[in-house]
Parts: structure tokens; sequence; C-alpha cells
């Protein structure tokens, strides 16, 4: 297809839903343990609540829904520099995180986020 043909060129941010007043929690989660930076929502959004956690390649903002009901096989999936790592400091934070069948050219993970929504993690090899 020719530059500006109508095709889909990336993913801007994943969104989830957390429940209303979880923010202090996703902070914890999302800026504390994964390490990804916490940025401002602009002021019109702001107002109905959630956060927005940001930095080079990975955005993932949470909307508060009012029927919150966790997203329990739809996912994100993260890549990690060091998956071992990142799974000690979340264990030791008392996160469980279990692993999954292999796939091929990964070592990958598995968590909920504080809310129950599911997230890979996953560590290129090779």
């Amino acid at each position: 297809m020719p530059p500006g043909s109508g095709k889909v060129i990336a993913i801007d941010h994943v969104q989830l839903a957390m429940p209303e007043g979880g923010e202090a929690e996703a902070r914890r989660f999302y800026a504390g343990l994964l390490g990804i930076p916490e940025v401002a929502k602009p002021p019109i959004l702001a107002v109905r609540g959630g956060c927005w956690f940001e930095q080079a390649g990975v955005k993932i903002h949470l909307g508060v829904e009012k029927d919150f009901s966790p997203a329990r096989k739809a996912h994100p999936a993260l890549i990690i520099d060091n998956l071992s790592e990142l799974v000690a400091r979340l264990q030791a934070a008392g996160v469980e995180v279990s692993e999954d069948e292999p796939l091929a050219g990964f070592v990958r993970r598995y968590l909920s986020d504080p809310f129950g929504n599911r997230i890979e993690l996953l560590q290129p090899v090779g």
C-alpha cells in the first residue's frame, strides 16, 4: 500500500479498566512495581478519574469503569529487558506470577494487576 492509504501503522496506547477509587493501587503497581512513570491526563479527561502510565514505546491508560469487570483473557504483553529481576521484585511485593506454555523466542510470565486484569511479560531470547 502506498503511504497515506489508510493502513494501521502503530498502537498509540492500551486502555485497561479499573474500579472507581483505584488510582493509588494503580500507581503503586504500574509506576512503583513495573516502573512505568505516570503522566498527567489532559484536564478534560482527568475529571473522569483513572491514570496514565507512559515511557518510550509503552502507554498503558487505566480508566474508571462503573460496573468494573477485569479482563482475564484480553491483555497487554510487555517486553521486559530482565524478566527474572522484575519477577523477583513482583513476588517480593506479594504479586503472584505464573508460567504458561513456552512461546518460541521468548521467556514469558503472566500476572494480574491489582484489579485482576491479565498482564503478559515477555523477554526475548537468542
